[in-house]
């Protein structure tokens, strides 16, 4: 005998089959059931079809191409010959049936249940859905690293270092953008988006952040000088640099950056951002390195920096300057402006800030884990570099 489930996917089969013009008895004979069991179930409607419910769009497998896999996998065919078949990619049907399949058996090939998928995909499909920041420790622990200045990847990241066991613990960053950016998509608290780099409530196109034209400055040495070793990460001691300006360009913080590890510094300007403010504030942060991490600075067109010469003698640091409306040459810097601008506005005075406070933003900064230094932070990437430097650090993007 079989069960009511079984019974269940032999009658749905059979609708489809009657439903493509089979007979009463190819239609039993292919689902395994006598004509007079066929007989009941087509007098039981009257002799109509009954309607099924409407397929989702091509974009989703329906029940007819589940059923053409699982006779095509029982039959021994591969996963591209399915596919061909079906007219659907390879990776749709290896996707289908390591998800919807059950566990591989230990005695050769397991078998694909197709009614059973075709119920788990429509339950998956049901919407709305419920907000996974219902859980109040998911939403706890976002909130409490969204106020310290994370961004959603690195939280998701974390999420899955630190409960890697707990599914309801997990959330990926775009789940996370829903919550702040799309009203009713989450149970975190409407002001949370002024934490994100941007501060924005709203998502907006990105936009062109080439800079204009800038004085020309003396006995520069272009980029395309620079040695080899600086591009690819591999040797520390490169750095990067660029000024934050405050409201009316009457403010400025110069930054600098460590390309391999990505570390920043701060440096506090409170007699403006001329040529020899930059000189001074320079010297002084680069000082306070040890020779082999100042190997080389890299600096836009500015004319803050016309100094660089005396810079380079006070410092024994090569300063190499980038192309006109290039900002990608110095990446890794444009991306830490990005990220100081969470605690510095645009059009904010930022000479309020003392260097007491630029030293708690950067330690701050210094603090988040890092994708690109494989989740460990631009502190800990640099004490490695002073106190064990094997093994080196291998740094890709900026």
């Amino acid at each position: 005998m079989w069960s009511k489930k079984e019974l269940i996917e032999k009658q749905a089969r059979f609708w489809v089959l009657m439903a493509q013009g089979s007979t009463l008895q190819a239609a039993c004979d292919a689902v395994g059931v006598d004509r007079r069991t066929g007989r009941h179930w087509r007098q039981a409607t009257g002799g109509r079809i009954p309607r099924r419910k409407p397929e989702p769009s091509g974009r989703y497998l329906c029940l007819e191409e589940r059923l053409r896999i699982a006779d095509l996998h029982l039959a021994g065919a591969g996963v591209r010959a399915i596919a061909t078949q079906v007219g659907r990619p390879a990776s749709t049907v290896s996707r289908e049936l390591r998800r919807n399949g059950p566990k591989p058996s230990t005695r050769g090939r397991s078998k694909y249940a197709p009614y059973a998928a075709q119920k788990r995909a429509e339950l998956r499909g049901r919407r709305p859905k419920a907000s996974k920041f219902e859980h109040a420790e998911l939403a706890a622990v976002v909130q409490a690293k969204l106020c310290v200045k994370w961004s959603p990847e690195q939280i998701s990241d974390h999420l899955a270092t630190t409960f890697p066991d707990r599914v309801e613990m997990q959330v990926c960053p775009e789940t996370i953008y829903q919550a702040l950016y799309v009203q009713g998509r989450g149970h975190l608290r409407a002001d949370l988006h002024q934490h994100l780099r941007t501060g924005r409530a709203v998502r907006r196109p990105r936009r062109s952040t080439a800079k204009g034209p800038s004085g020309k400055i003396p006995d520069m040495i272009m980029i395309s000088e620079r040695p080899a070793e600086v591009a690819d990460r591999a040797v520390p001691g490169h750095w990067e640099g660029d000024l934050i300006l405050g409201s009316n360009c009457r403010s400025a913080i110069a930054t600098l950056v460590e390309r391999q590890t990505r570390y920043t510094m701060l440096v506090h300007l409170p007699q403006g951002h001329g040529a020899m403010a930059v000189r001074d504030g320079l010297e002084a942060a680069i000082k306070t390195l040890p020779e082999h991490l100042r190997k080389s600075l890299t600096w836009d067109q500015g004319t803050e920096l016309a100094q660089h010469r005396q810079i380079t003698l006070a410092t024994k640091m090569a300063i190499y300057f980038c192309d006109p409306h290039s900002p990608w040459q110095r990446g890794t810097n444009e991306n830490t402006n990005g990220l100081l601008r969470q605690y510095f506005p645009k059009g904010t005075d930022l000479s309020i800030h003392s260097p007491e406070r630029l030293l708690e933003v950067a330690t701050e900064l210094n603090a988040r884990p890092r994708k690109t230094l494989g989740r460990i932070t631009p502190a800990e990437a640099l004490q490695r570099l002073l106190f064990d430097p094997e093994p080196p650090i291998v740094a890709t993007t900026a």
